[in-house]
């Protein structure tokens, strides 16, 4: 559904990238989250349990926004969406990928990397996209050359993207919100520093804030 993203995208500028290993931390770590001030994650299909911790939280904690990514086949579409998947996300798209997210309910962010991807996928119907790698493939500069060329485009930029880069990224225009695995790394989920989770988290939120603010005046 590529009509249903764009408010998904919506619900925070920041959307943390996870890759969860113990199903056991989902619930907890959502409720860091929100705690934080973000109520939304991308759950990466890397790890044997992240459908079973997609399933949890949609059933445990419903007002939290819980996403499949790194979904690369058809089956990994149906799969979170079988999980109760409120979107999935994909590193690019493919021909199998373009046809299960038309016969599926879920909505989906595709990636792109590359000027006739994101052509393509616009002529699928898909404004929103995820731009991936976001620093390897040409990052704020590619971001600024898009924009008058393809001016109905909103992106995602993640990979590379950090406390550093985040004012930089948010400010452009044609960037929705951003996608980032520092604020709920492997290390602090490993530990169950949960408090240390919600103090990032809130800091991302800070920070979006600010420059959503700085956008809106420009």
């Amino acid at each position: 559904m590529a009509e249903g993203i764009a408010g998904i995208l919506g619900i925070s500028k920041v959307i943390p990238v996870v890759t969860l290993t113990d199903v056991a931390h989902a619930v907890p770590l959502a409720d860091a989250l929100l705690a934080g001030g973000i109520g939304i994650m991308e759950l990466t299909l890397r790890t044997s349990g992240a459908l079973a911790a997609i399933e949890r939280l949609a059933r445990d904690r419903p007002e939290f926004c819980v996403g499949g990514g790194t979904c690369r086949t058809a089956n990994d579409l149906q799969r979170v969406t079988d999980a109760g998947a409120a979107f999935a996300v994909s590193p690019g798209a493919t021909a199998a990928l373009l046809a299960a997210a038309r016969r599926l309910s879920v909505p989906w962010l595709p990636g792109a990397a590359t000027l006739s991807e994101m052509m393509n996928l616009s002529d699928e119907g898909y404004s929103c996209q995820k731009l991936f790698p976001a620093a390897l493939c040409g990052g704020i500069e590619l971001l600024k050359a898009v924009a008058p060329v393809l001016p109905a485009l909103r992106f995602c930029p993640t990979g590379g993207v950090s406390p550093d880069n985040l004012a930089a990224f948010l400010a452009q225009p044609n960037v929705s919100c951003v996608g980032g695995s520092w604020i709920a790394p492997a290390e602090l989920l490993q530990r169950a520093a949960w408090s240390d989770i919600t103090r990032i988290a809130a800091s991302a939120a800070g920070q979006a804030a600010v420059s959503s603010v700085r956008k809106s005046c420009a």
